[in-house]
Formats: structure tokens, C-alpha cells, sequence
């Protein structure tokens, strides 16, 4: 048993690993679970039991110096190869092109939406995309026959009681009011659904930013001071803001906010319908009924709320036409963006 040992540590010790294929051969022969070595110990059994313990030593050994061979040969191939590589690289090939990244225009304007809004004391809220009844619509005070509950309008995943993917992120808002006491002072940004037909100007999935306040004393003044606060940030301070009565579920009094056309001016072109002027969101004074389904005492305390489409806002800032641009990723089209980030 000792002379196969030695004979086989000999073979270890002498053979001569050239490349990949003789390193191969070194393993199936020395390091392989069907090996020579392997082989080997299936003679234990026939040891006197005196000498297991040092026939053992002596394999274990044996085991070890051809493991440790053939990884000492394996790093130096690979040490090989990869100096060769780098040795015949060839210096006349123009150099790889690095291709810089940046931000979705969404994301940019999202961004600055929050960093205006934060200025003036507003955090950031978010909520699931998938919503209940009461949050997405009987707490904002949606009436039971309300069309916005219809199959038209709204992609429900259960019925009975109702889910869905949430047509608004005032569903997030409705989550903050029951959870925080007043004041109150949000913003609520994030991915809506509704079913609508795809076109330059509509979508199915869309985003959203809506803002809440809540506090003692909050007048229809105080919403129309922001707005028109953010419409000059956003934009520039020369542009126009216009407020036009409106309806909502969840705010009374309700307005439209409309903005002088950024792409004309105001002259007048067939993004603002000659008309001057283009709607950018919907605002007004919470409902009192909303806010006692919240747990907030309308009679201490009043608030505003506003929404406005993301891509909406987008649209106007950077004079985009579609807004399928958006989410079709043409690389033509983003790359167009990315010194915004």
C-alpha cells in the first residue's frame, strides 16, 4: 500500500501541465472522485486496523499534494491567459463608445414637483396601486352611482367588495388623514389607471402629484397662492394662471387651474385649442364630508387639495406633442433629456 502511494505521488510530482487539456488530464487521473488517489482509498478496508490511522495520514496526503497541484497549475494558466490577452490587444481600434445614462423626463419633473413643494413645507406620501372602495372612492365622497365607479372608467379586480387599481393617488391621501392629525401638509405622487383610449393626449396608466393641507383657518386664498407659486417656479414667472369653476366629489368649491400655453405664448395654437390658455389640474377646498370619513372635525379644521398630471406638466415645459412618447422608450427621445439630470 505504501509502495502505490509512493509511486503515485511520484507520477503527481512529475507530471507536466502544458495547457488546458493536460491540466484535464492531470484531474480525471489525480483529483477526480474516480482518480488513482480515489482508488486508493478503497484498500483501507484491507489495512490492518494498527495501521489505519498512519495509512490514512499518509492518503489524506497524497489527496492534498494533488489538489494543491492542480490549483497551483489552473492559476497559472489563467495568469498565462490573461497576460497574452492583454499583451496582443490591439491599440489601433477606436475606443469603446461610454454611453451615459440619465433620468425619464417623468422622473425630472417629478423630482422639481417635490423640490418646490418641499420648499414650502409640503413632504411626500405614497400608497398602494391596488385600492379598496372605501379609500379610492366612498371616503373622497364618490355618490354609490357615481360614473367613475363604472367598468368604463376603472379597472376593478374584484367586485363585491370592490378593488381596483387606483384611478387617483387621493387614495393616499385619505390614508394620511386617518393616520396623522392635523396640520397636515402632503404631497402624493405616483402611478394611476384608468380606462381610457390611448391617444396623443390620453393614456390608461399615467402619474399624478396631488398635495393636501389640512390646518385651522385654511382659506380658498392660501390654495390660490400656491398654485400660482408653483405655475412660476415650474414654468417662469411670467406665466399666467387662471382658475374656473368646477365639480369634484371631494372638494367644495372646485376649480380647474388652467396656465397661459407655453408652447404659443398665448397666442393661440392647436395645443391650447387657440384658445391661450391650457388646464394643468384641478383643485379646491376639501369636503367637509371627507374630512369627518377621516376622523378630522370639519367644524376646527378646513383644507385644499389639488392634482395635476405629471406628463401633463412635462408636455408644456418641454413642448412635447404626444404623450406617447413617454412610455415607448425610444432611446431617440430620452437621450434628449439627459443633461436634465
Amino acid at each position: 500500500m505504501q509502495d502505490k502511494i509512493k509511486a503515485i505521488e511520484q507520477e503527481i510530482e512529475h507530471f507536466e501541465v502544458k495547457d488546458k487539456e493536460s491540466l484535464e488530464q492531470f484531474r480525471l487521473a489525480f483529483v477526480n472522485r474516480k482518480s488513482k488517489v480515489a482508488d486508493l482509498f478503497n484498500y483501507m478496508r484491507d489495512v490492518p486496523n494498527e495501521e489505519k490511522k498512519s495509512m490514512g495520514q499518509l492518503l489524506n496526503g497524497l489527496k492534498q499534494l494533488a489538489e494543491a497541484k492542480f490549483k497551483a497549475e489552473q492559476d497559472r494558466l489563467m495568469q498565462l491567459q490573461s497576460s497574452d490577452s492583454s499583451r496582443h490587444e490591439d491599440l489601433t481600434l477606436p475606443p469603446m463608445p461610454g454611453t451615459e445614462g440619465g433620468l425619464h423626463p417623468i422622473t425630472v419633473v417629478k423630482n422639481r414637483f417635490v423640490d418646490i413643494f418641499e420648499r414650502m413645507g409640503f413632504n411626500v406620501s405614497e400608497g398602494p396601486e391596488i385600492e379598496d372602495d372605501w379609500h379610492n372612492f366612498t371616503a373622497l365622497n364618490f355618490p354609490e352611482n357615481h360614473p367613475a365607479r363604472e367598468m368604463q372608467d376603472t379597472f376593478f379586480i374584484e367586485k363585491n367588495p370592490d378593488i381596483a387599481l387606483r384611478t387617483h393617488t387621493s387614495s393616499v391621501q385619505v390614508r394620511v388623514m386617518e393616520n396623522a392629525k392635523p396640520p397636515i401638509r402632503t404631497l402624493s405622487p405616483g402611478r394611476v389607471f384608468r380606462n381610457e383610449a390611448i391617444s396623443a393626449r390620453a393614456h390608461c396608466v399615467f402619474h399624478q402629484m396631488e398635495g393636501l393641507y389640512i390646518n385651522k383657518g385654511v382659506s380658498f386664498k392660501d390654495l390660490k397662492d400656491t398654485l400660482y407659486h408653483f405655475a412660476k417656479e415650474m414654468f417662469h414667472k411670467d406665466t399666467k394662471v387662471r382658475f374656473r369653476p368646477s365639480y369634484f366629489p371631494f372638494t367644495e368649491p372646485s376649480a380647474e387651474m388652467d396656465i397661459s400655453c407655453q408652447i404659443c405664448g398665448g397666442k393661440g395654437c392647436n395645443i391650447c385649442k387657440h384658445s391661450g390658455w391650457v388646464e394643468i389640474g384641478g383643485a379646491g377646498m376639501v369636503d367637509p364630508n371627507v374630512l369627518k370619513n377621516c376622523g378630522i372635525d370639519p367644524e376646527e379644521y378646513t383644507g385644499f387639495a389639488f392634482g395635476m398630471g405629471i406628463e401633463r406638466i412635462a408636455m408644456l415645459k418641454y413642448q412635447i406633442k404626444d404623450l406617447r412618447l413617454f412610455t415607448e422608450n425610444d432611446v431617440r427621445f430620452l437621450e434628449q433629456f439627459r443633461h436634465l439630470s
